[in-house]
């Protein structure tokens, strides 16, 4: 089943991404659509948490197409979410999706949160039902900043639920662009992404050249994410989305689960991220 990432737009705010965000849309959509479906009959509750929720659509830049973002691409799954978190900073999108979700699904069991997601992550776990051995609970969680600004003591905190996670590591975009600033020790930007400050001594001892420096970055946070407890697997296995117009490389979408079967509907996901973007064929 193909979902139709299209949506009319309802005059409500709606934000502007680049065409290249139709790309992350499409694989976003299929793992939504794989996971919930698959975990379906495996768990008694299946959540699903959007760190950056948005507005809910999004219209492609110098165009009138609007899209579906990620919170509408979670709730109009096959077999939807049991529940859905939704955090977000910006209180007139907030209010927009809210509209949104009570117009498009307003049997949706949604809770949702205005704020940073790492100043209001208490709330978010608050909102995750308990786990219990007569109710087990599995968590999706996107995390879609705007830049490489993730706190990963924010992504640890969620890590004590038994949470998937499939982040957007903004690393081209962001990293490579400030690679100075950053690497210089001024910024304490990455550190707080990585959760860690001795990346910079591997960075100066690894003697790879300064256009590598994104895929050593996003082999850092997989590093990061290998401590608490996930598997690590290769570089190869993260997206790696390019700018529709000059094909530079823009950020890796990837996948973190401490279970192999998740990686088997990721493996999916990439089987079909290719410029045709052909899913469930």
């Amino acid at each position: 089943m193909q979902q139709n990432l299209c949506v009319e737009d309802d005059g409500l705010p709606c934000p502007e991404v680049g065409s290249h965000a139709e790309t992350k849309y499409r694989l976003l959509a299929l793992y939504d659509e794989l996971f919930s479906t698959g975990m379906k009959n495996k768990w008694d509750q299946r959540v699903y948490i959007d760190l950056y929720a948005g507005a809910g659509i999004a219209r492609i830049k110098g165009t009138k197409k609007t899209l579906k973002g990620s919170p509408l691409l979670a709730l109009t799954v096959a077999d939807p979410f049991d529940k859905y978190i939704f955090c977000e900073d910006s209180a007139e999108l907030l209010h927009a999706l809210k509209a949104r979700v009570a117009r498009l699904s307003p049997q949706a069991a949604a809770a949702y949160i205005h704020g940073s997601c790492d100043l209001r992550i208490e709330e978010i776990c608050a909102e995750i039902p308990k786990p219990s051995p007569q109710n087990k609970v599995l968590n999706l969680c996107l995390v879609d900043p705007f830049d490489f600004g993730i706190k990963f003591e924010t992504l640890q905190r969620l890590s004590t639920f038994y949470v998937d996670f499939v982040v957007l590591l903004a690393i081209g975009m962001d990293a490579n662009r400030n690679y100075d600033h950053y690497v210089d020790g001024n910024s304490s930007k990455i550190d707080e992404a990585l959760g860690n400050t001795d990346w910079r001594e591997r960075w100066q001892v690894s003697g790879v050249k300064k256009s590598d420096f994104r895929r050593f970055l996003a082999t850092e946070f997989a590093r990061s994410m290998e401590s608490l407890g996930y598997i690590q697997r290769p570089l190869d296995i993260m997206k790696l989305v390019r700018s529709t117009e000059k094909n530079l490389p823009l950020y890796y979408l990837a996948l973190f689960s401490r279970h192999t079967t998740a990686f088997k509907f990721w493996d999916e996901v990439l089987k079909y991220g290719d410029n045709q973007m052909r899913l469930f064929i």
